[in-house]
């Protein structure tokens, strides 16, 4: 059985409780190892100037969750989210991933799987497959084929995607070398599959061919920094660091991390660890949640540095997931603890966020868009 990070940490009574064993809290190494208006104030000011891009006209949320079934909920072009539903029969969707008229989550159990949902009409799990390993997290879309992080075996599985968009039986399954893995992301870069592994303090890049990963190169980050989740933008890779909450810039070319620096996520204070890590689409500014600290680090981007400009407060407690709207011009919160979801609209000139809504919702841990 894997060793739950929640129990570790020994988060309160108050986070609703998860059964499963392989759940993902910050902890240290294991080898040593409801809605309504609020503030309206922008963090940061900047010269005004038109946005990059129109305003969304709203659309249709995915909220990933423990327990059973994938919230449903609604959003117009200001970012006001209203309820609509649940999708039952999928245990402990935690990440939820959309790919047209199809929805894909893990099953974030010790017995991990993942599960395919038809979203077209009257939503409808196709089905569920094993993926053979423990916990798993995060997944990725790549080609015909979906591809899951596990957590608590450290390994990345491989699932082909059948024209319906159900799921095949799984084609591979790679586990990460080290004492203590922990594959918590799995994306694509270009023609690679990059693996961000918490316990083995690295990066691995992948290619992808007939349902089979062949690892190409492994790039160790610092010592005990414990990688996340990452962000690739042109020429650079930002990781989010959980376990020393900072981020590190790398150098990115054709597969190839470089590390380059490392700037921490908040102020000195509480004990803090760094969750999701997104980048505006024109890759000026970067934004990184803080669970502990419960703010938004926006940092500009400086070649190979990085400028903290602001830590505006999350509306919540956890801020666990983040995604940008297709537009660009909304960040939505997931904020695991206190059971909510803020919207902030964005600044695309200065890269400041403004709270414009707060939607109540059990345990929030993604958010789709």
């Amino acid at each position: 059985m894997t060793v739950s990070r929640r129990a570790l940490l020994g988060l309160t009574a108050a986070l609703v409780p998860v059964r499963q064993s392989a759940s993902r809290e910050p902890s240290a190494r294991e080898d040593a190892t409801e809605p309504g208006p609020t503030d309206r104030t922008s963090v940061l000011s900047g010269r005004p100037r038109p946005s990059s891009g129109p305003r969304a006209a709203g659309g249709t949320m995915y909220l990933g969750t423990y327990g059973d079934g994938i919230g449903i909920a609604t959003y117009d072009s200001k970012g006001r989210i209203t309820g609509a539903g649940t999708i039952a029969g999928v245990p402990d969707p935690s990440f939820v991933i959309r790919d047209g008229n199809f929805l894909y989550a893990v099953n974030e159990q010790d017995a991990g799987a993942v599960t395919a949902v038809d979203i077209s009409a009257t939503q409808k799990v196709l089905n569920r497959q094993p993926n053979k390993g423990s916990g798993p997290c995060h997944l990725a879309k790549i080609g015909d084929h979906l591809l899951s992080a596990n957590y608590g075996s450290g390994d990345i599985a491989v699932h082909p995607i059948n024209p319906d968009g159900s799921l095949g039986q799984q084609t591979d399954l790679v586990k990460h070398d080290g004492s203590a893995p922990h594959a918590h992301q799995v994306v694509q870069a270009g023609k690679y599959v990059l693996g961000v592994d918490l316990g083995t303090d690295s990066v691995y890049t992948y290619t992808l061919a007939a349902g089979k990963l062949t690892l190409q190169r492994q790039a160790k980050l610092k010592s005990g920094a414990g990688p996340r989740h990452l962000v690739v933008s042109g020429a650079y890779a930002y990781v989010a660091d959980e376990l020393d909450g900072t981020v590190t810039v790398c150098g990115y070319d054709d597969g190839v991390l470089s590390p380059l620096s490392t700037r921490p996520t908040a102020p000195a204070g509480p004990q803090n660890y760094p969750g999701e890590i997104l980048t505006s689409a024109d890759g000026r500014f970067v934004y990184v949640t803080n669970r502990g600290h419960n703010s938004i680090a926006i940092f500009r981007t400086d070649g190979a540095d990085l400028e903290l400009i602001g830590t505006p407060s999350c509306g919540g407690d956890w801020p666990r997931h983040a995604a940008l709207d297709p537009s660009g011009s909304l960040l939505f919160v997931a904020n695991q603890k206190s059971n909510n979801v803020t919207t902030f609209a964005v600044d695309h000139a200065a890269g400041s966020l403004t709270q414009t809504g707060d939607f109540s919702t059990p345990t929030p841990v993604c958010v789709n868009v």
